[in-house]
């Protein structure tokens, strides 16, 4: 049984959140965070009878904000507020996506600066751990008032409404909380902006990119090492003295990674002349010799990036917030701003250019291998016959075409805005637009990845007689157990799809932690 995270009590970080989202860890709410929740809605509700103008409690929203609410419409308020968000469109976020949203929401509640009722919010964690997942539409947030329309999409159910995923199937919200012994509740003074008010989905989308990301970047060390054995490479550039007069730490781990794949290569480090048609040379293409200083820089951003998204996902973003009376302090009802995107729009942007990168130093060492005239002795197209035999022709075309995809992505979301809300949003995030583009360009940088792979695999397989690195001859019999190797033209698309699987799986990633500890214990 895994033991329960106690939400309110421990910081997330992504390693908790990929407990949650993937592992389906369950969560509580911790006891003292509890009291605060108490606390805080009975100050909202206080409020509400005072006759002080409280927004979104007895004033409408946004640029309605002017008309005044009477207490006794506080409920009905609350639940219109959350249908009349609830239009979002496109397809449903995938399951991983709105089980981080839903941990990341209950997150910021459980601190007690919101005014949600423990009742309320422990439907919300009943809903995350009996496996009950909102149907979320991915478009119709702009990342100003947080992601008012996606979250209202996943806060329908608590209400009563709207479509959830049970067991794979897609039913009614009544049905699917009838099916796990759930019900639904009535909002009171102001639950439902508590809600549906902050950065919890682009949030969580990039969580989930980031969680998928260092993988990757493992995966593409382990893979461009192949590359490098493939073509026989230089090692000079991978000494670590290089890489430590820099003192870039993403840059120092990537070299230590290729050093750890091709040890005991005979391939590369080879003296020239010792492989076939081995030309004298003693620097490489920039793609294989620069490849810790590109892969580093990803790294180096991931860090960062990580950095700000653990700091939202521990924020509370929603408006206005509640702080209850205490020693120092009378209490109040502020309006702030702490749902505009902007921190998290502005680094997923960035997260976007560091993937797309990725993909696009893998992309040129494709075109590497294929091309006879750089791969150093290889046949053209790593095929035999060629000319009757494309080979891995048009796998490297659609490396590129993914390639030049990703260059739309990249272009950074968060320099857009357009007004909202008849001019009182009149500055945006754009902040989930960054995020999606960065899911796209994840998903693309793990399919040049494993085109990268089966290239690879397909060059190491042609260096007949010469025994490859410990870790990327065992990389690369890992893929011939799903992939065979490529003797005449066959139809592509399912080994791209295969390898795609094994590069998602961290397969790569996993044969370059045990290497790495094999080599530790020597």
């Amino acid at each position: 049984m895994i033991e329960p995270l106690a939400v309110g009590k421990q910081q997330l970080n992504l390693k908790r959140i990929e407990q949650v989202v993937f592992d389906q860890r369950p969560v509580t709410i911790d006891e003292e965070a509890m009291e605060a929740i108490e606390s805080s809605a009975a100050f909202v509700h206080r409020m509400a009878h005072s006759g002080t103008a409280v927004y979104g409690v007895t004033t409408g929203f946004g640029a309605n904000r002017d008309q005044t609410i009477d207490p006794k419409d506080a409920e009905t308020l609350q639940q219109r507020l959350i249908v009349s968000h609830a239009c979002g469109v496109g397809d449903p976020l995938d399951e991983e996506v709105v089980r981080a949203m839903m941990l990341l929401r209950i997150n910021a509640l459980a601190r007690g600066n919101s005014g949600i009722r423990p009742a309320t919010l422990n439907l919300l964690v009943e809903m995350l751990n009996r496996n009950v997942h909102p149907v979320v539409p991915e478009m119709g947030s702009v990342g100003a008032s947080g992601d008012l329309c996606p979250l209202a999409h996943m806060c329908l159910p608590i209400i009563g409404l709207g479509e959830v995923v049970l067991d794979g199937e897609t039913v009614s919200a009544s049905a699917g909380f009838e099916a796990v012994g759930l019900e639904p509740t009535q909002l009171t003074y102001k639950e439902g902006l508590a809600l549906l008010n902050g950065t919890q989905a682009m949030t969580a989308v990039g969580a989930i990119v980031a969680i998928r990301f260092r993988q990757l970047l493992d995966c593409a060390d382990a893979v461009g090492a192949m590359s490098l054995d493939a073509v026989a490479g230089r090692l000079e550039a991978l000494d670590d003295r290089i890489h430590q007069l820099r003192a870039r730490v993403g840059q120092i781990r990537s070299a230590e990674h290729v050093r750890a794949m091709v040890a005991g290569s005979e391939l590369a480090g080879a003296e020239p002349g010792t492989v076939d048609g081995k030309v004298e040379y003693i620097q490489d293409s920039y793609s294989l010799r620069c490849m810790p200083q590109v892969h580093g820089a990803s790294r180096d951003v991931l860090d960062h990036v990580t950095d700000v998204l653990v700091t939202e996902s521990n924020a509370v973003t929603d408006n206005p917030l509640v702080f209850t009376p205490d020693d120092d302090h009378d209490g109040a009802i502020l309006s702030g701003g702490n749902f505009h995107g902007q921190p998290v729009a502005m680094a997923l942007d960035y997260l976007s250019l560091a993937i797309s990168e990725i993909g696009s130093v893998a992309e040129r060492r494709c075109a590497k291998l294929t091309d006879k005239y750089f791969s150093e002795g290889l046949p053209p197209f790593l095929v035999d016959e060629p000319g009757l035999n494309s080979g891995m022709m048009i796998p490297q075309y659609v490396a590129a075409a993914l390639a030049s995809e990703n260059k739309n992505r990249a272009h950074p979301a968060s320099v857009d805005s357009l007004t909202t809300s008849a001019n009182m949003e009149d500055h945006v995030s754009m902040g989930m637009h960054a995020a999606l583009h960065a899911l796209d360009v994840v998903e693309n940088v793990e399919r040049i990845v494993a085109i990268e792979y089966l290239i690879a695999a397909q060059a190491l397989d042609l260096r007949e007689g010469f025994t490859p690195g410990e870790g990327t001859g065992a990389a690369r019999d890992a893929l011939r157990e799903q992939v065979s190797f490529l003797d005449r033209d066959r139809i592509l698309a399912d080994d791209i799809n295969t390898a795609t699987d094994l590069v998602r799986a961290g397969i790569p990633a996993q044969i370059l932690e045990e290497t790495k500890q094999r080599q530790a214990n020597l």
